[in-house]
């Protein structure tokens, strides 16, 4: 309609030409078309699909597509026993190898070989593992039971053996052999030759029994000097080749060593110790909260939190035993100690799953934040081997959503840096190729961190970590990775379908390449999962509402449209049946129109994304010649009232205004003008403002053919275009004005403007408006031009209107009174650009024609709004 408009030949032609007739002199450019159809052409807002939140916490959703055997499960029970004492022992600073000799142990100095014997230390060294290991076996003592000594005696290797063999093997091997347990430094005379050997094991009172029965015991022996764990073995040994033991120990380390033990047995015994034993005695949980309070503080003073403190066994311990007890607060304290001590293996997982628990309870929330265990569980996160611990990963990752579920630890989460955190482990996760070993489980792991990123997405500045962060493209590798993994996928989705909303990111993500055809796969893939279709087709919409290239794209994906147009059968024929049965049921229809069914939403979405692409001037006009495109849009108005769904019908009828704007000779749209037509009579007969509104745009285009004026005349529906002019909305009176405008090009059909009051009304519009819309107004005289085109009478011609208008043109026509009114509305320019290119000629060329056939002129112009 308004491509086509331009201004007449001058008065001297020998026929005034409608505006309405197209130019042939100059074809305008595809940017020119669209800013002169000005809102012809429109994309479609549509709300973001709903999510329910889930009302239990639980570690798959009650939605999950995973069945209850191949999912880790939410609810377990957890005690002492799920606790590993073995794997609490503080890391040995050397690994021992077995050795192929079974070494003899003496107990007695009667069985002893005088002949081997270990050299004696030197004074320093010697009085400081006096000291050691008397203060080691009186502290063990308490604890650990009888202890023992032995002497150990070993067979005289030939030197060449002795050399090339690790003494860590020979060490293995000779604990495997002994048959009895021995908790103290050993220390006996060898030959010049050897070293002294120790026995830096502890063991447990259980541990001693299995091995009597006849299980092996694991001893781990060092040379003197070498008892710190921390301590890397060097190259300066006097056992000479022998790869990691070559190091020597200066009486400066030695004495430092010692002062850094006895500094840590002082600690111990002054602070920790007592703390200890305050566990054991108490049973109220209140005083044992307040104790592991004590505790963490204490060894965090002491720098005891960690792998490496002696006691660290002990202490685990004790703080294992009490996770028996069923209380949230103190197995929430003594998740926190245990986390901070760095425990692995078994250790790691159950206290994963204990944190697990705990934080499945929305009533502990605010004691999760106080004991700041989010700190530890980031902490696991970041740190821990992904394929090793992927099981303890993934209950921290589960206690991390469920915190992610309250609004302050959500905050927290941001401000702690969890964003960046959680990209990186989704990186570290997308590594993982579909072959390896460990990818199944891993999904079980992305499923966890997906649903926190979906929570955290609701945050602005979460929002703007995760768009700096490159999200939009690792979010995508996870997708095309998980295709096949529903529950992966539709939290991806949800994801995306949060983020797509705000510009900046749609525009990350439309630059993401391989997004469309991963979102046509997953569409072709799960075409009966609506929550998962409604996501990626609300996706699909936001990408094309306002970028060009982003419609260019998908458009050109193969079997794009055709994957459309076969989902929107799909839920159609979905619809059809629900209306049916609906309908069937007595008092049940009614109830069900107040909101979209789920079919209905599929459907509102998938015509968005058509009309998006219709701006496009070729998808458009591609889209327009597309039958099976088009009959389904007409086939939403036959069998769709707009009090069954309003916003599903209007869509229907804003796409088909859209694709009406293409006038191509193969236009689908244009063979159904009449039908069309038929069916837009039942919005203006609605209740609906907004559907009376899309009704007449359509007008405003179809009226461009004879068949659908004749159309508008027979069924009297110029009286609404009429009336509407009096609607005080610039975009409905525009409408309505270029449904008229196009009437007006058939000489036999304009006397209906006077006959309805027409002529007044648009007068009116043009003094409501004025130069608030340069637009409308010049579309308002190019009505008033096609009307007058034969009359001689300025007065028969307009009425009591004439001299309202005359004033009106007049000033309207003033640069400066006109520009300087409009400055409130918008910028200067572009209004100036309006009324230059638009308003201005046309206005002229009727104020001047008015002029010819009327002789007087008033002498004060009226005031314009």
């Amino acid at each position: 309609l308004r491509r086509g408009m331009q201004a007449s030949k001058t008065e001297n032609t020998k026929k005034a030409e409608p505006f309405y007739w197209l130019s042939v002199a100059k074809q305008k450019t595809s940017s020119e078309i669209i800013n002169e159809a000005r809102n012809v052409l429109r994309a479609i807002e549509t709300r973001r699909p709903f999510t329910p939140t889930d009302g239990q916490r639980k570690l798959f959703g009650s939605g999950s597509s995973r069945g209850p055997q191949n999912r880790p499960p939410s609810v377990f029970s957890l005690h002492a026993s799920s606790f590993d004492l073995a794997e609490s022992r503080p890391v040995s600073g050397v690994r021992l190898s077995p050795l192929d000799h079974k070494p003899i142990l003496i107990t007695s100095a009667k069985d002893e070989d005088s002949s081997i014997f270990f050299p004696k230390p030197p004074a320093e060294a010697a009085e400081a593992r006096k000291v050691s290991t008397a203060s080691a076996c009186l502290r063990r003592t308490t604890s650990l039971g009888n202890l023992f000594s032995a002497k150990v005696f070993l067979p005289d290797w030939n030197k060449e053996k002795l050399d090339s063999e690790e003494p860590a093997m020979m060490m293995n091997n000779l604990g495997r052999s002994n048959n009895y347990l021995a908790e103290q430094r050993l220390y006996t005379p060898f030959s010049d030759e050897s070293r002294q050997l120790i026995c830096n094991e502890r063991i447990s009172r259980s541990e001693s029994e299995g091995f009597m029965e006849g299980t092996s015991g694991k001893f781990l022996f060092q040379l003197r000097g070498e008892s710190d764990p921390m301590k890397k073995p060097g190259t300066n040994s006097s056992w000479p080749r022998s790869s990691g033991w070559k190091r020597r120990v200066t009486g400066l380390e030695d004495a430092t060593r010692k002062n850094e033990w006895e500094e840590e047995e002082v600690f111990w015994h002054k602070k920790i110790l007592p703390i200890l034993h305050e566990l054991k005695k108490k049973d109220n949980i209140e005083d044992l909260c307040l104790a592991c309070t004590k505790l963490y503080q204490a060894l965090n003073e002491g720098n005891m939190l960690g792998k490496q403190f002696k006691r660290r066994c002990e202490l685990l311990k004790t703080l294992y035993k009490l996770v028996d007890i069923d209380s949230d607060p103190l197995c929430l304290k003594l998740a926190k100690i245990i986390l901070a001590m760095k425990v692995d293996g078994k250790n790691l997982l159950s206290i994963c799953k204990l944190s697990f628990k705990i934080c499945r309870n929305e009533k502990n929330d605010s004691i999760v934040q106080n004991e700041r265990l989010l700190d530890c569980l980031l902490e696991v996160l970041r740190n821990e081997d992904l394929q090793k611990n992927n099981e303890a990963l993934l209950y921290c990752m589960g206690a991390i959503k469920f915190m992610s579920g309250n609004a302050v630890l959500l905050n927290e989460m941001v401000n702690k840096g969890a964003v960046e955190m959680l990209l990186q482990l989704m990186k570290r996760i997308n590594n993982i190729k579909e072959n390896d070993t460990y990818f199944s489980n891993l999904g079980h792991l992305l499923v966890q961190l997906t649903a926190t990123l979906r929570n955290l997405a609701d945050l602005p500045p979460a929002r703007c970590q995760l768009i700096c962060s490159g999200a939009a493209s690792e979010l995508c590798v996870a997708l095309e990775q998980r295709v096949s993994d529903q529950d992966v996928c539709t939290y991806i989705v949800r994801i995306l379908s949060k983020l797509s909303s705000y510009n900046d990111f749609c525009a990350a993500l439309a630059d993401c390449s391989r997004c469309y055809i991963l979102f046509l796969a997953l569409l072709n893939k799960h075409q009966k999962q609506q929550d998962l279709v409604i996501r990626i087709v609300f996706i699909l919409g936001n990408l094309t509402a306002k970028n060009n290239q982003a419609r260019e794209k998908f458009f050109k994906e193969k079997e794009s449209v055709n994957t459309l147009t076969s989902l929107f059968q799909t839920y159609y024929e979905l619809d059809l049946s629900a209306q049916t049965w609906y309908h069937d049921r007595e008092g049940k229809g009614k109830n069900h129109l107040k909101h979209p069914s789920e079919a209905e939403d599929v459907m509102i979405k998938l015509i968005r994304v058509l009309a998006n692409l219709s701006i496009h001037p070729s998808i458009g006009a591609t889209l327009a010649a597309a039958h099976r495109v088009v009959e389904l849009l007409v086939t939403v108005l036959e069998y769709k009232s707009i009090d069954d769904c309003e916003e599903l019908v209007i869509n229907a009828a804003t796409t088909i205004n859209n694709l009406s704007y293409y006038q191509v000779e193969s236009s689908v749209v244009q063979d159904k003008k009449l039908h069309i037509a038929e069916m837009l009579l039942k919005l203006l007969m609605s209740d609906s403002m907004d559907g009376v509104v899309e009704a007449v745009r359509v007008f405003g285009n179809l009226s461009r053919y004879r068949e659908v004026c004749d159309f508008i005349m027979q069924k009297k529906i110029y009286r609404f275009m009429i009336a509407l002019l009096d609607s005080k909305n610039h975009d409905v009176c525009f409408s309505a004005c270029g449904v008229l405008l196009n009437l007006t090009v058939d000489k036999n059909k304009r006397a209906f403007l006077m006959e309805e009051g027409g002529i007044g009304k648009l007068v009116d519009c043009l003094q409501d408006f004025g130069p608030a819309d340069w637009q409308l107004s010049c579309l308002i005289c190019k009505t008033l031009w096609n009307y007058s085109e034969n009359f001689t009478s300025a007065a028969s011609c307009f009425g009591g209107d004439t001299h309202t208008l005359l004033v009106l043109l007049t000033s309207l026509l003033d640069k400066k009174l006109a520009l300087d009114c409009s400055l409130e509305r918008e910028g200067r320019d572009s209004h100036k650009l309006h009324w230059e290119r638009e308003f201005k000629p046309v206005a002229e060329k009727l104020l001047d024609r008015i002029q010819s056939h009327h002789s007087f002129l008033p002498a004060v112009p009226i005031t314009l709004f």
